[in-house]
């Protein structure tokens, strides 16, 4: 069996499943002892090895090393068993509160799968199963004592779960609010009901071998593509309630991130009071942006002396004028005291400090929403630039007169 057999259909999961383990390795290593992280990591390793296991690539590979016809049917009939079982386990996990009672059923819920899984390996030495069959040892086999017992155990396991979780969720979602958690519940019913699919078509094309009738399409060509469904709709169910809030979060800190830049490279040239801490390209991204944005405040603390509140008064009013929303306009102020604060920060402090003071407690209020107003201002410095010359010149009419 070539490599060439490795079809598309069973390595698009298997990427985007080690890709979902590797994002929550890092979560696993810091907070191993919380049920919902290990939980989340037991059935991404499930999965990624039953898709791994159930390619023909992979069971005539498993064959071929152990030297033993069908092993691979054992291995991955019980890698699919566990992951039911974690399925199971992490659907009462998400819906029940921490208590004994959840314990004691997660704890009965792997005992049975463990006890099926048992199972599987006794009726398959018990059996005679002498023959390679890659795509349909299900229906070859059907007849033959202890694999027709083995094939049902895994088939029967499998309908069992769905059946349980798709009720289970049921009977939840009603009470779900959440937008990410009902996302991942209505995937997850869509791909327990491809699971039903499957199981229905593998059992009759068995029933149909046991009644002397040959429908083996059923399990070799229609069964396949619905369990490639299942498995990837769980999956998708299962990841997107918590990798859909923290892709959300990093959408947001990669644009505030990015939204900073040009106020952060604004107010670089102030002096720290200290050396400040290095946080390095690869740190954690909120890491990161709480830096930045430690450093502009810092900086903007440093530059109250030099901030002028009559300017940004102005500059606000020539904004306006210009068209500018209410927002954009606020922004573009700031912008403007700030570049003239940074300017002026060579010379001597004012002796009246009131103007800064002014400008500052107002910059106070507004909070971080202004910073990110005016980090959007400097994006466009000519704009900033005609604002600020008008304003100047507005201020030394006013003198003048």
């Amino acid at each position: 069996m070539s490599l060439t057999n490795f079809h598309i259909p069973y390595t698009l999961p298997i990427v985007l499943l080690v890709l979902a383990l590797g994002l929550k390795t890092p979560t696993l290593v810091r907070a191993w002892k919380d049920p919902d992280v290990r939980a989340t990591t037991l059935f991404l390793l499930l999965a990624s090895a039953v898709f791994l296991s159930v390619a023909p690539a992979s069971i005539h590979y498993i064959n071929t090393m152990t030297g033993v016809p069908n092993i691979a049917a054992p291995w991955a009939y019980s890698l699919l068993t566990a992951f039911c079982g974690s399925c199971l386990t992490m659907v009462i996990t998400w819906r029940d509160e921490p208590s004994p009672r959840r314990s004691i059923r997660i704890r009965r819920i792997w005992l049975i799968y463990l006890g099926i899984i048992g199972a599987l390996w006794v009726t398959f030495f018990l059996a005679d199963a002498p023959t390679e069959r890659i795509y349909d040892l299900d229906t070859y086999y059907a007849s033959e004592p202890w694999m027709r017992e083995h094939i049902l155990l895994y088939l029967g396991a499998h309908m069992v779960s769905a059946l349980v979780a798709a009720y289970m969720i049921w009977k939840w979602i009603p009470r779900v609010s959440g937008g990410w958690l009902k996302a991942g519940l209505v995937f997850l019913q869509a791909g327990y009901a491809f699971g039903l699919v499957f199981d229905v078509a593998k059992l009759t094309a068995i029933g149909a071998r046991w009644s002397g009738g040959n429908l083996d399409w059923l399990s070799t060509k229609v069964a396949p593509p619905f369990a490639i469904l299942d498995a990837s709709l769980v999956g998708i169910g299962f990841i997107l309630p918590q990798g859909g809030p923290f892709l959300q979060k990093w959408i947001r800190d990669q644009r505030t991130y990015r939204r900073l830049r040009p106020l952060a490279r604004a107010v670089r040239t102030v002096a720290p009071p200290a050396a400040r801490a290095r946080v390095g390209r690869f740190a954690p991204l909120d890491l990161r942006v709480l830096q930045r944005q430690q450093r502009i405040h810092d900086a903007l603390l440093r530059l109250t002396p030099f901030l002028d509140s009559v300017l940004h008064q102005r500059a606000y009013e020539e904004a306006c004028e210009a068209g500018h929303r209410t927002e954009h306009a606020h922004g573009i102020a700031g912008a403007v005291a700030i570049r003239a604060a940074v300017a002026a920060s060579t010379a001597p402090p004012r002796a009246d400090g009131q103007a800064g003071s002014a400008a500052l407690a107002a910059r106070t209020r507004t909070g971080l929403d202004d910073l990110e107003a005016i980090a959007r201002a400097l994006h466009r410095p000519r704009t900033v630039e005609a604002i600020w010359q008008r304003a100047a010149l507005r201020e030394s009419d006013t003198s003048h007169v």
